[in-house]
């Protein structure tokens, strides 16, 4: 293989890792700290004994707005009451689009498109906001992929990150259908050993 050759491989090579990356699944989640529009504090620790889908998303970007207004705010509504938690955290929440603050553009996104789960961003300084979301994701700080929206990210009851997407994102993780089914079945991990567990209730212990 000559120079050129070479030089072409090792470009291709480099625009693979870059699309296909993504972090290492499963694994304990770490920590995320994120803020709404009004100042209101939330970590995904709190969260812990529910089942967390955190979609990480452009406020500009059309495929996250249709995923949260569609798909999302559907999901918590139908599975809110059994222990599903959606949460989104804007990627691009310093760089003031359309000469917005990150207030606004994460309220006006909010209203919009996510109106029964909380949406905010981590820093107002878009480098700080970036890199704490990478490395939520499982990147090292010399990857950087070049990442397409929306990521999602879904974290089981224990805080273990049971599925992510591909740094060019994940077709099945964007679809009702196959994010439902996953997380129908984390939502009833547990259950059935929880019902083996439970004592029996018989007309016996009734009368006792």
């Amino acid at each position: 293989m000559n120079m050129k050759s070479l030089a072409t491989f090792a470009v291709f090579l480099a625009l693979g890792v870059s699309a296909f990356a993504k972090g290492p699944v499963p694994r304990p989640a770490g920590t995320l700290d994120f803020v709404d529009a009004n100042g209101k504090h939330f970590n995904l620790s709190s969260y812990k004994g529910k089942v967390v889908v955190i979609q990480f998303l452009l406020t500009t970007c059309p495929h996250c707005q249709a995923m949260s207004s569609t798909v999302l705010t559907k999901m918590q509504n139908q599975l809110g009451p059994r222990g599903l938690q959606v949460v989104g955290v804007a990627y691009n929440a310093a760089e003031k689009p359309d000469g917005k603050s990150a207030n606004d553009a994460v309220r006006e996104y909010a209203s919009k498109y996510a109106a029964n789960f909380p949406v905010g961003y981590i820093s107002t300084d878009d480098t700080q906001n970036r890199t704490a979301i990478l490395a939520f994701m499982g990147y090292s700080v010399v990857e950087q992929p070049r990442l397409g929206f929306p990521q999602v990210v879904v974290v089981d009851k224990k805080g273990v990150v049971r599925a992510q997407s591909e740094a060019q994102g994940t077709a099945e993780l964007q679809q009702e259908a196959s994010l439902t089914q996953l997380v129908e079945g984390l939502l009833n991990e547990g259950a059935a050993s929880s019902a083996k567990k439970a004592p029996a209730v018989t007309a016996a212990t009734k009368k006792q």
